[in-house]
């Protein structure tokens, strides 16, 4: 395995105590530069669905909508104490990830990584998802971690290996939009290293999400799915578009649909399809089925949206182009910093199931005062430019780089950010926070890929490094004799 900054020492290949101990308290600092939104909130970001999650342990409900994963990890770090400690872990698990990205890239330094996080911190979106309660944060995570196991691997130790895997599969599958992200970056990984190994190290965090949603969802819902109930969400997308509403007015009545009883006067907007409590997910079923909802209504979808594809096939690729196109470019943030349907989500939970101390640090928070959203505008003000700025780099890079592992970085970070856009813009519909919470990498590769080595040392990607018997000399040294026995250069050889 090739030596790293982080794993070379002398005499001994482990890190010398001081370095490691300065490694480790830059990534701290960076964690703490990364969630300094928390810090000006009071309290750590939240969103109405952070109350779904939390009650997905607190109250053991299985969320329509939501895999049984992000849940489960936030109460891994909550414990029922306070919300401060997940937030901490996400914080820390994104400085991590940008100081093995730096490592993989050659340029791993305490004051570098200090600088890196300084100038995402304040010219980006990324705290803004760090210090938020979400699954957002893990989109951008998951194109990292992949980039890593796809083209840093040499250079990682095994427990650095087993825990990219780890959160490379839990990102996965903590959030439906994630899967196609990886199943767009798994091939590019084959078809820029041209080894099978490398694209099979990213895809089995992929089959591992699988797995689990799989597992959670037979558990929770009772059936072997990935998505027991996504059919509401793509239909309330088709709807919007128009394919499905026609479908919806040319089969009614006779198809007998639940939905029939609003043809010709379906809402035109997807989220008030979805939660409008007078909308036709939620109003009272005609015909008994029960639970009622978008449970009930799932079948029923699924039958709709596979007519809509059989009548308008060419419609349905349009709509999805097009959604595609508007979602690349809306990456605001504002759109999560509100108190709407806090107190009926995320309050109530932090009642049920966490201490007073903890509900009253929630309530003096300016998010639940609805105080953050103009807090925060002066803060948001270079985020344009740095997109902008970062847009234009990242994409002048893929065509100036030669080194294939920056190339790899640049070009994972292109796919990510498109295969974003496809995944969330046309099966749920364009929200802001959506691509704002991934473009922030066009910066941070446009930042890397064009940074000189810290080291001069770094080895190329794409060259695994061969040991060298003997410590490198300040000057050539004469070729070494070789041992009798070994054929090896001897002691003596390498003491010369």
């Amino acid at each position: 395995m090739r030596r790293t900054g982080d794993q070379s020492a002398a005499g001994r290949g482990g890190p010398d105590r001081p370095a490691r101990h300065a490694r480790a308290a830059a990534i701290a600092a960076g964690a703490a530069l990364l969630l300094w939104p928390a810090a000006l909130n009071g309290y750590p970001l939240v969103f109405s669905d952070t109350g779904a999650f939390l009650a997905q342990t607190v109250l053991g409900w299985p969320v329509w909508d939501k895999p049984f994963v992000y849940g489960p990890v936030l109460h891994a770090f909550h414990w029922r104490l306070t919300l401060w400690l997940p937030v901490a872990a996400q914080g820390l698990a994104l400085s991590w990830l940008l100081w093995l990205v730096q490592r993989a890239l050659g340029g791993a330094t305490p004051g570098r990584h200090l600088l890196l996080c300084a100038g995402l911190a304040a010219a980006t979106a990324a705290p803004w998802f760090a210090a938020s309660l979400m699954p957002d944060w893990l989109a951008p995570a998951l194109v990292l971690a992949l980039f890593l196991l796809g083209f840093g691997w040499d250079g990682l130790a095994r427990w650095e290996r087993a825990a990219l895997g780890l959160l490379a599969l839990l990102a996965c599958a903590a959030h439906l939009s994630h899967l196609p992200l990886a199943a767009a970056l798994a091939p590019l990984v084959l078809a820029l290293r041209r080894d099978w190994r490398p694209a099979l190290r990213c895809a089995l965090p992929l089959a591992g999400a699988l797995a689990l949603l799989l597992a959670t969802n037979a558990w929770a819902h009772g059936r072997w799915a990935v998505s027991p109930h996504g059919a509401v969400f793509a239909l309330a997308r088709l709807v919007a578009d128009g394919p499905a509403a026609r479908t919806i007015a040319a089969r009614c009545p006779e198809a007998g649909w639940h939905l029939c009883r609003w043809a010709g006067r379906l809402p035109a907007d997807s989220d008030e399809f979805l939660w409008s409590p007078a909308g036709p997910v939620w109003a009272p079923r005609t015909d008994g089925a029960q639970p009622g909802g978008p449970i009930s209504l799932a079948p029923e979808a699924a039958a709709i949206l596979a007519e809509t594809l059989r009548r308008e096939p060419l419609a349905v690729l349009q709509a999805a182009a097009l959604n595609t196109w508007r979602q690349l470019f809306m990456a605001r943030v504002g759109d999560t910093l509100g108190p709407e349907n806090l107190e009926a989500s995320v309050a109530r939970q932090l009642a049920l199931g966490f201490p007073r101390a903890e509900q009253a640090r929630f309530a003096a928070s300016l998010q639940a005062r609805g105080l953050l959203r103009p807090a925060a505008q002066p803060f948001l003000a270079l985020h344009p430019a740095a997109l902008l700025l970062g847009a234009a780099g990242t994409l002048l890079a893929w065509a100036r780089v030669r080194d294939k592992r920056r190339l790899g970085l640049v070009l994972c970070v292109l796919v990510g950010v498109a295969a974003n856009a496809a995944a969330t813009g046309a099966l749920s519909g364009p929200h802001d926070r959506y691509q704002a919470r991934i473009a922030w990498l066009l910066p941070l590769a446009a930042l890397l890929a064009s940074a000189a080595p810290a080291r001069a040392d770094a080895v190329r990607a794409g060259s695994p490094a061969t040991p060298s018997p003997c410590p490198a000399p300040p000057s050539p040294p004469p070729a070494p004799l070789p041992s009798a026995r070994t054929g090896r250069p001897s002691r003596a050889a390498c003491r010369a």
